[in-house]
């Protein structure tokens, strides 16, 4: 998601070569079991009240045993993830956030099985209702995140699961685990570049509306074109989202914006003045997170805002995990509550409408950047 990108990645496909030997009755069973995972993370977050559940409900991997279960660190792992995802829900509620009901899905979109050993790549589909505390949320919150699980047979033929790994080059599915921040260096800052004001987090933010005749752009259009092309990708462009690749976020945010009315400015590709992207080439500016700052801030845009909670439809929030001072990852607001909650959407975890609520609980400790357009 961060720097130039310089090679797309034109079909991402699963990592793991599919073993068209594998019986359908293994694969049944793992897929069984890798639903059974992300549903359980997905209903940690359901408000117990409104699901007809009692507080800790029942967990969906605790019913398997024999010929698949989790292995013991893998359930202590588990544990350890729901008691987090059910802190989060508190911390969400207490934002005046609380989701009434939940679907997850899990596809196997590659199994490769050696011995005792199997390898499983998987297509997460989750979809989160929102529960009106406000009255004003959007229906929805929806995600597609991919997962490659590990797996291994005791003596008699029974498979454990033994680790997930999450392949996307974003984490910011909505039920995942936050990843622990590791600071890197700091580098001197290029000559030239503007530097992006931080953005405050706290609620309620000072009134700042947004003039949508002012400038122009189409700002539905943007909103229409991430909803049209959140969970899959637009043809016209490379799709980045590989594991070597950087990320597709900011593409993905470029996109709409062109949509909305953006114009390219031709160039060289690592030129930051210049912003450009189609199918045969994209400047640093249309890919890369920093570059894209610089642009927009540069050619004036887009201006930074005080509060993330003053974001609205068409402008664009961008994280720094780890306070390094080199951002991580963009996103385009595609929905506003009345309440002034703004919602998100973006590539790499594909996501929409997500609230920034629950961006910031749960990654409260990042940097955020929010542009208005």
């Amino acid at each position: 998601m961060a720097g130039a990108v310089l090679l797309p990645n034109w079909s991402a496909g699963a990592a793991v070569t599919d073993d068209p030997t594998v019986d359908p009755a293994t694969k049944a069973t793992f897929q069984r079991l890798a639903d059974a995972v992300f549903s359980d993370r997905t209903n940690a977050l359901v408000d117990d009240a409104k699901s007809g559940q009692k507080k800790g409900r029942h967990q969906l991997t605790s019913g398997f045993s024999g010929k698949v279960r989790l292995s013991g660190t893998q359930s202590r792992q588990e544990g350890a993830a729901l008691s987090e995802l059910s802190g989060r829900k508190s911390r969400l509620a207490k934002l005046g956030e609380k989701y009434s009901a939940a679907t997850t899905g899990v596809t196997l979109d590659a199994t490769q099985v050696k011995g005792r050993r199997a390898t499983v790549d998987v297509t997460e589909t989750t979809t989160l209702t929102y529960e009106k505390v406000k009255g004003t949320e959007p229906r929805t919150t929806g995600f597609q995140a991919h997962h490659e699980l590990t797996f291994k047979a005791d003596q008699q033929g029974n498979w454990q699961l033994t680790g997930i790994r999450d392949t996307d080059d974003g984490y910011l599915a909505v039920n995942q685990v936050a990843k622990p921040a590791v600071a890197a260096p700091r580098t001197a800052a290029d000559d030239g570049p503007p530097e992006a004001a931080r953005s405050a987090t706290t609620w309620p933010a000072p009134a700042k509306p947004k003039n949508f005749s002012a400038t122009g752009y189409d700002y539905k259009a943007m909103a229409a074109y991430a909803a049209k092309y959140w969970n899959h990708y637009n043809p016209d462009y490379p799709n980045y989202n590989g594991e070597t690749d950087g990320g597709d976020c900011t593409n993905f945010v470029s996109q709409a914006l062109k949509a909305g009315g953006w114009k390219h400015v031709p160039g060289y590709t690592n030129d930051f003045h210049k912003w450009f992207g189609n199918s045969s080439i994209q400047s640093d500016s249309f890919v890369g997170v920093n570059e894209f700052s610089w642009f927009a801030l540069s050619s004036k845009r887009v201006t930074s805002l005080a509060n993330v909670y003053q974001l609205d439809v068409g402008d664009v929030l961008q994280m720094d995990f780890n306070k390094d001072g080199s951002k991580d990852h963009s996103m385009i607001v595609t929905y506003r509550s009345r309440q002034g909650v703004p919602y998100v959407t973006y590539h790499s975890t594909n996501t929409y409408n997500r609230s920034v609520a629950s961006i910031i609980a749960s990654y409260p400790n990042a940097a955020y950047y929010a542009y208005r357009s």
